[in-house]
C-alpha cells in the first residue's frame, strides 16, 4: 500500500479543514473497485466499508452512504425523499455530478452539492473506510464524523 488520494478529493478535504485525513489515505495498486475487494485489501469487515452511491430521485441526484455488507432499499429512499421515482444514476451522470467514477466516489468533496442520506448501519462501527476519489484509494473515518462532514441525514434505507 502507498499513500495517495485523488487530487480533487485532496483539495476538497483541505478546503474543508480536514487535511489530517490525507496521510491516512491508502492506495491499492491492484484496485479495490468493490466493497468486498476493499475490505479484503484493508483487512476489515465488509460492513466497515462505506459505499457512496448516487441515485436519481425524480431526476435529481442524491447520495446514499451505505455499509458495504448491505444493499439500499430504493423504496425506502423514495419514501424518505418524498419522491415519485428513485433509480440508480447512470455512470455519466455520476461522473458529471460528483467528478468521480463509480467505484471511487468519496462521501464528500463532489463538484456539485446534493442531498445526502447515511444509513444508520454505518454507526455500528468505531471506524469505517470510504473511497478517496479513485477505485484504488480509501481513507478511515469515524462514522459520526463521516455523517457530519458529508452533511448527511441519518436514515434507515437498507434492505
Amino acid at each position: 500500500m502507498t499513500d495517495a488520494a485523488h487530487p480533487r478529493f485532496a483539495a476538497a478535504v483541505t478546503a474543508m479543514g480536514l487535511a489530517e485525513l490525507l496521510p491516512q489515505v491508502r492506495t491499492f495498486p491492484e484496485g479495490a473497485r468493490t466493497a468486498q475487494e476493499a475490505a479484503d485489501a484493508i483487512g476489515c469487515e465488509l460492513s466497515q466499508i462505506c459505499k457512496s452511491l448516487i441515485f436519481a430521485a425524480d431526476g435529481v441526484p442524491v447520495l446514499v452512504l451505505m455499509d458495504g455488507a448491505s444493499r439500499v432499499d430504493v423504496e425506502l429512499v423514495r419514501r424518505e425523499l418524498g419522491a415519485q421515482k428513485v433509480t440508480r444514476a447512470k455512470a455519466d451522470v455520476v461522473r458529471e455530478f460528483t467528478g468521480y467514477a463509480i467505484g471511487g466516489i468519496p462521501p464528500f468533496g463532489h463538484v456539485s452539492k446534493t442531498r445526502v442520506l447515511a444509513d444508520r448501519s454505518l454507526l455500528t462501527h468505531d471506524l469505517v473506510w470510504a473511497a478517496a476519489g479513485t477505485p484504488h484509494s480509501v481513507f478511515p473515518i469515524e462514522p459520526k464524523d463521516l455523517v457530519t462532514h458529508a452533511g448527511a441525514t441519518l436514515v434507515d434505507v437498507r434492505e
